[in-house]
């Protein structure tokens, strides 16, 4: 179900019979047609250990159903908004920052020291994101929300793409995440305060980066 973008801050999709999609409660702004939303108490197609996963997590975001024949208009609190398409890869991304997708696709929930280890649990507490992180997988479209406006940088082999935590939105593609120091990075170079901490991405793929280190 792809959306429309119709300035950085609101986007436009097409509900049709037969299909569904999730938004986050609160970030319908207008609709035509038949549509209903109805409250999602399981947060998509997680399954149970999904919702334990987000409950550990603290990242029980209502979610509503999105179902009939019209479309509506997403927005929410502001906030830029980064359409992002999926081919069959996963999506790495916070909960808080899922504005709608496509009910197409498989949503789970990823312990973060899967990926770097014990330095992917000290990621997730440098950022405040938690020790768990929302996937999303599949073929579809899913917007996502982000501070002064985002950027998508490649992610190659030959090139992994070293991120301030803080600006970090998502990623997706066969990514590995770590997380390393350097003394002085944040404070010379960085545009953060704090401890020196970099976020190293390595693989094919891509990572979405905001103007800002504010979370949402």
């Amino acid at each position: 179900m792809p959306f429309r973008e119709i300035n950085s801050k609101m986007v436009e999709a097409t509900v049709m019979p037969g299909q569904r999609m999730f938004s986050q409660r609160g970030a319908m702004l207008a609709y035509k047609g038949e549509v209903s939303f109805t409250p999602n108490m399981q947060g998509g197609q997680g399954g149970l250990m999904s919702m334990i996963g987000r409950r550990v997590a603290n990242e029980a975001t209502p979610l509503m159903t999105v179902e009939g024949s019209g479309t509506v208009l997403f927005g929410h609190g502001g906030h830029h908004i980064q359409v992002i398409s999926l081919t069959g890869d996963t999506l790495y991304v916070e909960a808080d920052r899922l504005l709608a997708f496509d009910g197409t696709l498989q949503q789970g929930t990823m312990f973060m020291g899967s990926q770097g280890g014990v330095m992917g649990m000290v990621r997730g507490q440098v950022t405040g994101q938690g020790l768990f992180t929302t996937t999303l997988k599949g073929h579809g479209s899913v917007a996502v929300m982000a501070h002064g406006g985002v950027i998508e940088v490649p992610i190659t082999p030959q090139r992994p793409v070293h991120v301030d935590p803080q600006a970090y939105v998502a990623h997706h593609g066969d990514v590995r995440n770590k997380l390393s120091t350097a003394l002085g990075w944040r404070d010379m170079v960085g545009r953060g305060s704090g401890e020196a901490f970099q976020l190293e991405l390595s693989g094919s793929g891509a990572v979405y980066v905001q103007a800002s280190e504010e979370k949402l």
